[in-house]
């Protein structure tokens, strides 16, 4: 039986191809490109190799032309021009792909308080330079990243698709929602390209449409924290649905004996210190993308209260901020995990 692992581990069994054109059935085909900085996989099934490489081909040219829009490292994308007219007090045009992240961001913002905030720019550039010296930001370094922090400076304008950052050098980061959206968008392309059962996964984010040929979805691995004793894999089944999950298992640093997780709190400044992994499943995942950084932030009580708000989702927590190992999951996560 083929397993994806989402996010951290993705293993793939290697299909019959011969046999299955032999008998006329689709061939199962699994393309690979680095894309946003993450190894992008796209599994599916077509009638011909030609029809499989000109539908990834096209998928992954969808996701290049986002990444020239969404990145937070090129200086020319279309969200770091956007950044650098920050404090200049005027409302600036952009793109459809742009809006549909910025606008999601915001409304995820402000049902959670900003713990997902794509204004956090400034607080990324600082912990990943904390990241590399292994030494913690000064305190007056961060509190003046911190006055350059907040989702309600940034104001949206649906009638003309605009956007104005009221504080002087703000910087986005869309991380949180990003690959997501392009994972979605790929599907979207292979769709239209008559590919109608496929699986897309960006490094953490996974979205399904239709199951492989006899199956009841496409099975996942969960991937469990890396501790001891923490609880085994488990194993969802996706089907035209998403999965998302975000943690410190690789990207992490430790500081003065503390483990400090790539994932930052708004509001602090400070990278999460919980050890943690939070799994949602949802519709899409533009949807689970942005739910998996919010929920981490927020904590399990927070977060489960997010998900019950939040129709056709569904998390799985697992952490040990101490000598314990907590997981909590949301009473219908088993019902989706089904699926």
């Amino acid at each position: 039986m083929t397993v994806f692992r989402t996010g951290f581990a993705l293993a793939f069994i290697a299909s019959l191809a011969l046999r299955s054109a032999a008998r006329g059935e689709p061939q199962r085909f699994v393309f690979e490109k680095a894309e946003m900085g993450v190894p992008f996989r796209i599994t599916l099934y077509a009638e011909t190799e030609a029809l499989a490489k000109a539908a990834s081909d096209a998928a992954f040219a969808r996701v290049d032309v986002l990444n020239s829009i969404l990145s937070d490292y090129d200086p020319d994308s279309e969200l770091s021009r956007l950044s650098r007219t920050s404090g200049q007090a005027r409302m600036v045009p952009v793109s459809t792909d742009l809006w549909n992240v910025l606008s999601l961001g915001q409304a995820m913002a402000g049902k959670s308080g900003g713990a997902l905030d794509l204004t956090i720019g400034p607080l990324v550039n600082l912990w990943r330079n904390a990241r590399r010296k292994r030494e913690l930001p000064g305190a007056e370094l961060r509190k003046e990243m911190l006055s350059r922090v907040g989702y309600t400076a940034m104001k949206l304008d649906p009638a003309t698709h605009s956007v104005e950052l009221q504080k002087p050098d703000m910087r986005l980061d869309v991380g949180g929602v990003a690959k997501g959206y392009a994972a979605d968008e790929a599907m979207k392309v292979l769709k239209q390209r008559g590919i109608s059962s496929a699986l897309v996964a960006a490094s953490g984010d996974m979205c399904a449409s239709d199951p492989p040929p006899g199956k009841p979805g496409w099975r996942v691995e969960v991937a469990p924290l890396d501790a001891s004793d923490a609880p085994p894999p488990r194993f969802v089944w996706l089907n035209r649905s998403a999965i998302s999950t975000a943690g410190d298992a690789f990207q992490r640093v430790e500081i003065d004996g503390v483990r400090y997780s790539h994932i930052i709190d708004p509001k602090t400044g400070v990278g999460l210190t919980d050890h943690s992994l939070v799994t949602v499943l949802g519709p899409d995942a533009t949807t689970t993308d942005s739910l998996e950084t919010t929920i981490s932030v927020l904590g399990p009580e927070r977060g489960l209260e997010l998900i019950r708000s939040t129709p056709g989702t569904a998390v799985y927590i697992v952490r040990k901020p101490t000598e314990r190992v907590e997981v909590y999951e949301s009473p219908n996560w088993q019902e989706f995990a089904g699926k």
